[in-house]
């Protein structure tokens, strides 16, 4: 199967995108630099097109009861126009993925999921739906930008009418955004810099890319790519799906126990409860280097012996802090914050600090 091309594929390669294969789909990795582009999205705003993600509405009498059934988080907290961040568990109480739900009515959610697991998640949820729940992929109705940066806000406000302000960390509004109507203007993101995610008809996408460019290049707006998105998750300690969290992690372990809710049945439960209840045996940790590397995915983690202790999930060199950090699993006698771990790196040992998340303070 080839992989997928944007609606802004021909935009992107004019703007200098590079572009390579990701998740099923070809994407820019980076228009100018992995660290200026990151400094951007920190310091002023940067736009990403994630018209990659999955998008799925489920609505009827029964919606609510499905998505209680098929994630870890209380849905029923969700009132229309705000988000939840989630996750699908599996019967043996891995993950599946994870996903934001939104609440756009009653009996009536939109879900975006990640983009290499659009047709696994659609198939795992469908299974558990009845009659009274009506589900469609409308992931090619729509395109997505990430408008994030603490102007992300000076930016977008020269193009809507919506109050921006008022949209609280994880709420929403449906409003024109540059002439485009019924777009989805949510306060959420992946970078931890502040920003908007703009759900945009499809039809109106490269126009209001377009826009959102222009309104924001005062503000110092740039187009980011793949590159940076990975480098100001990980500053965050957001976890990146297929990387620190899959069908065998369990969320207790992976610090999801945050939506890991209780007070409902789901598939799985008895799972997490078990991990909840005995303790897990690894934890996902954040960790700075003290030593001069970089990290990457799946060197091994190590005590000041040199045992085996667990492994990099994710790993990078820090554009904010100029430091090498990374996420991993450990065994859990070495999950403490303050904790010395070391990195195998080329087969020397390089000493790390477990930090409390977000590494970037």
């Amino acid at each position: 199967m080839s992989d997928k091309i944007l609606a802004l594929n021909k935009v992107h390669e004019e703007l200098g995108g590079k572009m390579i294969p990701f998740a099923g789909f070809v994407m820019p990795v980076r228009y100018s630099s992995d660290k200026d582009e990151h400094i951007t999205v920190r310091e002023k705003v940067g736009i990403f097109d994630v018209s990659h993600m999955g998008e799925f509405t489920v609505k009827g009498s029964g919606a609510l009861d499905l998505l209680q059934k098929v994630t870890t988080n209380d849905v029923s907290k969700l009132v229309p126009g705000k988000a939840q961040y989630n996750c699908l568990p599996n019967l043996d109480g891995g993950i599946v993925d994870d996903l934001i739900i939104y609440m756009m009515g009653e009996n009536d959610y939109f879900l975006v999921v990640n983009a290499g697991n659009i047709e696994k998640d659609w198939n795992w949820i469908k299974q558990f739906a009845n009659d009274s729940v009506k589900m469609e992929n409308v992931t090619d109705n729509y395109c997505l930008f990430a408008v994030q940066g603490p102007l992300a806000g000076k930016a977008l406000s020269k193009l809507t009418s919506t109050n921006l302000e008022g949209i609280s960390y994880y709420s929403f509004e449906l409003g024109a955004v540059a002439g485009a109507e019924n777009v989805i203007i949510s306060a959420t993101g992946y970078t931890g810099a502040g920003g908007f995610e703009v759900y945009v008809p499809i039809k109106d996408g490269e126009t209001v890319w377009r826009k959102i460019l222009e309104a924001g290049s005062e503000f110092g707006m740039k187009p980011i790519g793949l590159g940076a998105r990975d480098t100001l998750r990980m500053e965050m300690g957001f976890c990146l799906y297929g990387n620190d969290i899959d069908d065998t992690t369990s969320p207790i372990e992976a610090g999801l126990g945050w939506i890991t809710k209780f007070v409902k049945d789901f598939n799985g439960r008895s799972h997490v409860e078990a991990v909840k209840t005995n303790g897990p045996n690894r934890k996902l940790v954040g960790f700075i280097m003290d030593d001069k590397g970089i990290p990457r995915t799946g060197y091994p983690l190590m005590d000041a012996n040199g045992n085996s202790i667990g492994r990099v999930t994710s790993g990078t060199m820090s554009p904010s802090m100029n430091v090498g950090i990374g996420l991993g699993y450990v065994s859990v006698d070495h999950a403490a914050v303050g904790s010395e771990i070391y990195v195998e790196v080329r087969n020397k040992l390089l000493k790390a600090t477990i930090h409390k998340l977000p590494l970037l303070k």
